[in-house]
């Protein structure tokens, strides 16, 4: 009975170790110097800023804005309005709207190497949110077979924060994105 107890304690105490480190490991931060920089669609305002400040430090002498090709916000057309944000920039130069027609990770990379291609791009850097950095860059790093790949967190402390336990809106994220890794992992990475 005291090894039985013993044990479970092991495992209840690996279990809570696990569970507690589970927001943290979704997180990657590998930033290297890239012949582009490829800012993922889904959220507007961290993604887009973490990408112009990696290319003022010079981490790229290029930029790609993945915008949704068949959204629309209201009565707007995303690809028109991220075409309307970038020609304000003042790097607007450096900068390009990547449409993407995918509504997966899975897709969006797909979508993302013909943009590549295009610009003859072999080293990416990947900025997208912190939670979803894993699995991006599991995802680009299998679908840009041949391309070095690199991921960027943009960080959102409403969003995210890998103590995940301490705010319900965490929670929800961190079960969500696991949910998301394991299919990936499981399924969808084999298809």
């Amino acid at each position: 009975m005291k090894k039985l107890r013993a044990v479970l304690i092991i495992l209840i105490a690996m279990a809570l170790l696990l569970f507690s480190t589970s927001g943290q490991f979704l997180i990657v931060s590998h930033p290297e110097h890239a012949d582009v920089i490829v800012v993922l669609a889904g959220e507007t305002d961290h993604r887009p800023a973490l990408g112009l400040k990696l290319l003022h430090d010079g981490y790229a002498p290029r930029m790609l804005l993945d915008v949704p090709a068949n959204a629309k916000l209201y009565r707007w057309d995303m690809l028109q309005l991220g075409q309307q944000y970038v020609h304000g920039l003042p790097e607007s130069n450096s900068v390009t709207v990547c449409p993407i027609y995918g509504l997966s990770t899975k897709t969006e990379a797909q979508d993302v190497s013909k943009c590549l291609n295009a610009l003859g791009a072999h080293k990416v850097l990947v900025v997208t949110s912190d939670y979803h950095t894993r699995r991006a860059l599991s995802t680009f790093r299998h679908e840009l077979r041949g391309m070095e790949v690199y991921v960027a967190p943009a960080t959102d402390p409403q969003q995210f924060g890998g103590s995940w336990w301490k705010h319900r809106q965490w929670a929800k994220l961190n079960f969500d994105e696991w949910l998301r890794l394991v299919w990936w992992e499981a399924v969808d990475r084999w298809r």
